[in-house]
């Protein structure tokens, strides 16, 4: 069992910038997939960038070359920093770990960009 607690998520301006972290307790957190996925009021839940255990990164094309995905295996941490926000990035985001059959999923946090 893995538990993911998000944080980090709050109010911004368009154009602003935060950084979401999301710690987790798993003792084998380096060998986790993990993602960063939103859902906005009315849509599905949707994959925002994830980073491999290995360390390779895929990003949703919405926010090519605006977010950013890290991990940080020695405090099994996970974060998104998100710049250049818009107001279509509004949505709660939640963190996922995933390995093998298994995924977990934190409560996720609140962003809401206004314009």
């Amino acid at each position: 069992q893995v538990q993911l607690v998000e944080s980090g998520g709050g109010l911004v301006q368009a154009g602003g910038s935060l950084r979401l972290s999301c710690a987790a307790s798993a003792s084998i957190f380096s060998r986790y997939d993990m993602g960063w996925y939103r859902q906005a009021p009315g849509k599905q839940r949707e994959l925002v960038a994830n980073i491999r255990s290995g360390g390779s990164t895929n990003y949703a094309d919405s926010v090519k070359g605006r977010f950013t995905i890290s991990r940080d295996n020695a405090k099994t941490a996970v974060y998104l920093q998100m710049n250049s926000l818009k107001p279509e990035d509004t949505a709660v985001y939640y963190c996922n770990a995933h390995r093998l059959q298994s995924a977990f999923w934190g409560q996720g946090t609140q962003v809401t960009v206004s314009s």
